[in-house]
């Protein structure tokens, strides 16, 4: 295993989590004080950023800990379409929806997995 293999191999389900992180914490973004008074307000806020701040702790966990990263974002991803399958909406728009959110779950659950497998060649020395 070459080295730049093993690096982007380690880095990448990282990086991609904390991309994925950061696009929760956008839905945040949507409350809007206009209605609602201050602290409803802020009380919103933390409650959009509760799943941004659980995938946190677990990428925290997951740097060391690969299954971890493997089982949080499987169940992110499973989560959400149990929560989006039985709405009241279109088809195309529901697979839409779990292509956009839980398709990238998947994806990092998939390279914390390869990560987790091929941990020893990852942490032994390049020879």
């Amino acid at each position: 295993m070459t080295l730049l293999y093993r690096r982007t191999l380690f880095w990448t389900p990282r990086i991609l989590s904390l991309a994925y992180i950061a696009f929760f914490c956008l839905f945040a973004l949507i409350v809007s004080g206009d209605s609602y008074s201050y602290w409803r307000t802020i009380l919103d806020f933390i409650h959009h950023l509760i799943p941004a701040l659980v995938l946190s702790v677990g990428l925290i966990l997951a740097w060391r800990w690969e299954w971890i990263g493997t089982v949080l974002y499987s169940a992110t991803g499973i989560v959400f379409i149990v929560g989006v399958l039985p709405l009241p909406i279109s088809v195309e728009l529901k697979l839409n929806w779990i292509l956009t959110v839980a398709g990238p779950a998947f994806l990092v659950a998939g390279m914390f997995l390869a990560n987790w497998l091929k941990r020893g060649d990852l942490h032994s020395k390049p020879v």
